[in-house]
């Protein structure tokens, strides 16, 4: 079969095709458990690992069990056909809070694209940068990856991807350059993470390190990921130019179908108020889940009042918005049920008691090569897990705690065993199904997940080899 007749099935499909795998691996990887104990981290309490503590927990096997399960005291139970099943639902209610904020993010969209803002802002802004196209898409990739590397900024952005679509088409590209304006440089920024806090600030806590140290040799290589990220993204959109033009020299046609036709739309003091409430409540939320630790719950309050805020500029009766509003939750029904479909990888593993094992046979492999080879092997062995915990600060519980010791043992800084788990979680994120945002992204801006693979492919490459040389120099520099 050819590669180009090679098709990933609906993402649904998927991700169950991913859940029955990992489930099988339950009757294969033996059953373990380290010891946790509570710590306080950013004064939230929470379960760590205790190294050294890992215990292999024998398995119990019975046709019941392999059906509809059968636990017994002192005994792993490998998941059943049964758990299987409810492993979705669970993790679709353990993802419960992050679904509704897709949701509500989706619906506040939908009433601000409905009143022309967002129309009319691309309108100004094609007139203002139409023979500069190139400065404003490198200020929007600026500003996106600075803000993930940064602040951590990350779902957040959500709402940005479809309007950065739209900007793209509408300056002749086609809708993956604009998608990837958007996505790309928030992966770039959080896997340089130069002060992220849900990465790099709790890693560093973990390993007991002082917060923000090691900063530089992070902030060169979030100056290295910009340049590789955008020159990638812009040599992809010239080839769709060249492409187009070629086809339309032939007579063919040269373009796809636009997700939304972008008419001409003056930019009105409506228009401009409802900016202004979009500006100033974003900045608003990202400021207070910077420095107030709001959550998801918080944001999607604030979210859900800047979607007032347009409801009564804009003039609407009460029905007119309720039927906008629907329409967007309805939008949002496949992005924000990915998320806890994904979700139920994680379930069925943790059931059997197995991603302790994974971690406890790595560990072990890794402490017994030399400093470059496990160096190496650390962000490989990151890169991994973070398929199955694709949530950065859940991972950083998990591995940080094994990371560091076996740091120390190999005889290098606690900083590159940081660095192994900023880059492993980051720069894979934006290739793994199991990542519910990419996912969402993915669902939000129509794009299939093969298509943005074969895009995106040869840039992960890059910037894993980027990584990998990263690492291994930072052990022969002493970086710490």
């Amino acid at each position: 079969m050819r590669y180009s007749d090679f098709k990933v099935p609906h993402v649904f499909i998927f991700l169950f095709w991913i859940i029955l795998f990992c489930s099988a691996l339950s009757y294969i990887i033996p059953s373990g458990s380290f010891e946790r104990e509570k710590r306080v981290i950013n004064k939230i309490e929470q379960n760590m690992v205790v190294p050294g503590s890992y215990s292999e927990i024998p398995k119990h096997v019975s046709v019941k069990g392999v059906i509809i399960g059968d636990n017994r005291s002192g005994f792993a139970a490998p998941n059943s056909m049964f758990s299987v099943l409810t492993s979705i639902p669970r993790g679709l209610a353990q993802s419960a809070t992050l679904i509704f904020f897709i949701f509500i993010l989706g619906a506040v969209f939908s009433l601000i694209v409905e009143t022309k803002t967002i129309h009319a802002f691309l309108s100004e802004l094609i007139r203002r940068f139409n023979n500069y196209p190139t400065v404003l898409f490198f200020l929007i990739y600026l500003t996106i990856s600075t803000g993930s590397a940064f602040m951590g900024i990350y779902i957040e952005l959500l709402p940005l991807i479809p309007i950065l679509m739209l900007l793209g088409e509408q300056n002749g590209y086609d809708r993956m350059f604009g998608f990837a304006l958007g996505v790309v440089p928030v992966y770039v920024g959080w896997s340089t993470a130069t002060t992220n806090p849900f990465t790099v600030q709790i890693a560093q806590q973990i390993a007991e390190l002082p917060i923000g140290s090691g900063m530089g040799l992070r902030f060169v290589i979030f100056g290295l990921g910009i340049l590789i990220g955008f020159t990638y993204i812009m040599r992809y959109g010239y080839r769709v130019k060249k492409k187009k033009a070629a086809l339309t020299e032939t007579g063919q046609e040269g373009a796809e179908v636009p997700i939304r036709e972008i008419e001409h739309e003056d930019l009105t003091k409506k228009h401009i108020a409802i900016l202004i409430v979009l500006l100033i409540g974003y900045a608003i939320i990202l400021g207070s889940v910077q420095f107030m630790g709001w959550g998801l719950v918080e944001m999607s309050a604030g979210f859900l009042a800047i979607g007032i805020a347009v409801i009564f500029i804009s003039g609407w009766s009460g029905d007119k918005a309720m039927e906008i509003f629907s329409n967007g939750l309805k939008s949002m029904i496949i992005p924000a049920l990915i998320v806890g479909v994904a979700r139920g990888i994680s379930v069925v593993m943790i059931d059997s008691q197995i991603m302790d094992s994974i971690l406890y046979y790595f560990s072990n492999v890794l402490a017994s090569q030399s400093k470059s080879v496990a160096v190496s092997g650390m962000l490989v062995f990151q890169s991994f897990l973070n398929f199955f915990i694709p949530s950065a600060s859940g991972q950083a519980l998990v591995s940080m705690p094994l990371m560091t010791p076996l740091s120390d043992l190999l005889g290098f800084s606690r900083q590159i065993a940081v660095l192994a788990y900023v880059f492993g979680d980051g720069f894979s994120n934006i290739v793994i199904p199991t990542n519910g945002i990419l996912m969402a992204m993915l669902g939000i801006g129509k794009i299939a997940f093969e298509k943005w693979l074969k895009f995106v492919f040869p840039l992960f490459v890059i910037l894993m080899g980027l990584a990998l040389i990263t690492i291994i120099l930072s052990v022969y520099i002493g970086y710490e």
